[in-house]
């Protein structure tokens, strides 16, 4: 690029010019760029980062660092102010374009395309409280069977697998059973560990996808049983899934219907999770009354998840969920961070229609 270049502010403005046009034509831009052209990223990024044994994020960062010293290099070599303020607002406005650019095309597109819930005919829709509780002893039941395959003992379950041996079989049974869903999605995404244990906590996540290296990371200091939900949760991202209530509900699906109980416990249990959340706002005296019924070794279980949750707090939680609704809802999310809660909704949808079937 010339001195007075302004080509990635350019394309920067290009990107969101398509993604307007996108947002028109969610089918058009499901078949051109979801099912066509976003799986080749997605495999080559998991054919070349992805056998990286860190997170390709530092990369990204080692060449943010680059770039900014460079830009550093050039901007004292100008002489006069106006010169340098020149160069500084070019230099700045190609840089939002660059990353607003790749953010687009290596995967930010896929949030103009067709929900996830209307490609499988679901029609989500609040539940009631008849609706809750006759959902809420189904996951329950469920949950007790699978955490019974794994222990017989009550104690809070503290660690079964380790986190490559986990990474590995959770990728495993997202490419096996996807089919169960009906979706088309191809390649083996990378889920990795970000250190150190709590910084993602402590900035109010768990989880994320990094769309600059097609990787999504979770924090060290999620609880064993969390671990399994979260990285399916990541990786449904990966395959190009936009919205946060969408990739819980893949997250679950694929969890709960794998052969292996520990993820079927972890999907179930986090479906419960929120299940009691709603349950208790709804009928706070009924759910006193339906506690008392928990399986002994739930309770621990869901205990212990609490208190290392206890152990990382955010810094500030109501600047990170302001911040996440913003985004999300900038994207076109327009439930925002509110899309997380809407696992039980989905799951109730699915379950009636697998009775169809």
């Amino acid at each position: 690029m010339g001195k007075r270049d302004w080509s990635w502010a350019l394309l920067g403005l290009i990107a969101l010019g398509i993604r307007w046009i996108a947002a028109q034509y969610p089918e058009a831009t499901d078949e051109i760029y979801s099912r066509k052209f976003f799986p080749v990223i997605r495999n080559v990024i998991d054919k070349t980062l992805g056998y990286l044994p860190f997170p390709s994020v530092y990369l990204f960062i080692l060449s943010i660092l680059i770039l900014l010293g460079i830009f550093l290099r050039r901007f004292l070599k100008k002489e006069g102010w106006k010169s340098k303020a020149i160069f500084s607002i070019r230099s700045l406005l190609n840089a939002l374009g660059a990353l607003v650019f790749f953010f687009l095309v290596l995967w930010g597109f896929n949030y103009q395309r067709t929900p996830i819930f209307k490609q499988l005919s679901l029609t989500p829709k609040s539940l009631n409280l008849e609706q809750v509780e006759s959902e809420i002893r189904i996951t329950q039941r469920l949950a007790t069977q699978s955490r019974y395959l794994l222990t017989g003992d009550t104690s809070a379950i503290e660690g079964i697998i380790s986190y490559p041996d986990l990474e590995r079989v959770v990728r495993n049974n997202m490419g096996e059973n996807l089919d169960v869903l009906g979706l088309n999605f191809t390649g083996k995404p990378r889920t990795k560990l970000f250190p150190p244990p709590g910084f993602m906590r402590k900035m109010g996540i768990l989880g994320i996808y990094f769309p600059y290296t097609g990787e999504s990371y979770i924090d060290p200091s999620l609880h064993p049983l969390e671990q399994p939900f979260t990285v399916a949760h990541e990786m449904a991202h990966s395959y190009g899934v936009t919205n946060e209530g969408e990739a819980n509900f893949i997250a679950w699906v694929i969890s709960t219907n794998s052969p292996d109980p520990l993820l079927r416990y972890s999907g179930h249990l986090r479906l419960l999770m929120y299940q009691v959340r709603d349950y208790y706002k709804m009928a706070p005296e009924d759910y006193k009354e339906w506690v008392k019924t928990l399986d002994q070794g739930i309770k621990n279980d869901i205990r212990a998840i609490q208190a290392m949750n206890e152990k990382y707090k955010p810094i500030s939680i109501e600047l990170s969920q302001k911040t996440n609704d913003i985004f999300l809802k900038s994207q076109g999310v327009k439930a925002g961070i509110n899309s997380y809660q809407q696992l039980p909704m989905l799951a109730f949808a699915w379950r009636e229609r697998m009775k169809e079937f």
